[in-house]
């Protein structure tokens, strides 16, 4: 089942993100994180941006959410994504099943460019992007310092297909 967030889900994807900021370089944060910073983000974005989650069994198994790609108001058709899954659960569809429905609800408001940044390597988000259609526009070498060493990003794009409306995610 996949819904909207709700701030009593914050436990429960701080568990799904700290064991990346602990165990991966998937994210370039580097210090585990609370619950009420996670409350923070949810509310900084949830009102503006779709954040969902995916519960199989009552259990939160994953997330994904798209945030502003940048603050300029020429940026407001563009967004970036992520998608973070419970350790264990990461192959069975999850993910894509998240991004179809972020993408279906960033469409219909009227969204036009989505970015995925991926640090480098992690095949596994290369092929959920690419299996989106998803194309590589960038990539930065050595811009993350994390466990012991320097990270590259890359960066992949999405162009929906349809024109600028007014129903933009942040427009007024």
């Amino acid at each position: 089942m996949i819904r909207t967030v709700a701030l009593s889900d914050a436990p429960k994807i701080v568990d799904i993100y700290n064991y990346y900021i602990l165990n991966s370089t998937a994210t370039f944060e580097i210090e585990a994180l609370d619950t009420v910073a996670m409350e923070e983000r949810i509310k900084l974005h949830n009102n503006i941006l779709p954040w969902l989650v995916c519960l199989e069994k009552n259990e939160l198994v994953g997330y994904a959410y798209a945030k502003p790609w940048k603050a300029r108001a020429a940026y407001k058709h563009s967004v970036e994504v992520s998608v973070y899954i419970r350790n264990g659960y990461q192959g069975q569809g999850i993910g894509k099943a998240l991004y179809e429905k972020l993408f279906e609800i960033l469409k219909k408001a009227g969204i036009h460019a989505i970015m995925g940044g991926i640090a480098l390597p992690n095949e596994a988000s290369i092929i959920l992007h690419e299996k989106f259609g998803f194309e590589k526009v960038a990539h930065f070498k050595a811009v993350g310092f994390k466990f012991g060493g320097w990270r590259d990003v890359g960066y992949w794009q999405l162009l929906l297909d349809q024109g600028l409306g007014e129903g933009v995610i942040g427009s007024k």
